[in-house]
């Protein structure tokens, strides 16, 4: 409880001058603190805590030495594969099938992050790949290189972009084709 301590300071009794009273002022605190904890123990209590967001990754098992060995893939339709090259700088280049077949469509193109850039091309890709397979079951398939100059942040955005286009099919890799290599290479320079 708070409380006001008064004590006794005056003059002299008596004759003589006369002095006013000198007060001690004292505040006991005490409730004050009370309250401060409980408060803080209730926000503690009744708040959420923000929990991470994370995108699920599904990453392959390593092989074990007594593993046969598999079979080899079998090739996949290059109308299926867009193939998106992350430089340095938050540069970023895509090109369709492969980058040496032209019938497919392989010319690397420059693309920004975010809904005008890479977005619009995989949301229009996504829809058109089922048509042109004829097969509604055969979906894009997204190959993610790195160049060892790109940035996390650049990594990380085009899994999100992969999340909003629903693309359900993509890697990441680091294995680059020579043609892929003056690519970078290109890109590094510019």
């Amino acid at each position: 409880m708070a409380e006001l301590n008064t004590g006794d300071g005056g003059g002299k009794k008596g004759g003589g001058k006369v002095r006013s009273k000198k007060q001690n002022s004292k505040v006991d605190l005490t409730a004050m603190v009370d309250l401060a904890f409980l408060l803080i123990t209730f926000f503690m209590l009744t708040t959420s805590l923000s929990k991470p967001q994370s995108m699920s990754l599904a990453m392959p098992a390593k092989d074990k030495p007594n593993d046969p060995i598999p079979p080899k893939p079998l090739p996949v339709d290059q109308r299926r594969t867009i193939t998106v090259i992350l430089g340095e700088n938050n540069k970023m280049k895509w090109y369709h099938g492969l980058l040496d077949a032209p019938e497919v469509g392989g010319k690397p193109q420059d693309a920004g992050y975010g809904k005008d850039g890479i977005r619009q091309v995989l949301l229009e890709k996504v829809k058109s790949v089922p048509q042109v397979t004829g097969d509604p079951e055969k979906g894009l398939i997204v190959i993610i290189k790195p160049t060892k100059k790109s940035n996390y942040r650049n990594l990380v955005d085009i899994l999100d972009e992969m999340a909003i286009c629903d693309v359900k099919v993509y890697a990441i890799v680091n294995d680059f084709s020579p043609e892929e290599k003056k690519l970078e290479d290109e890109m590094s320079n510019k």
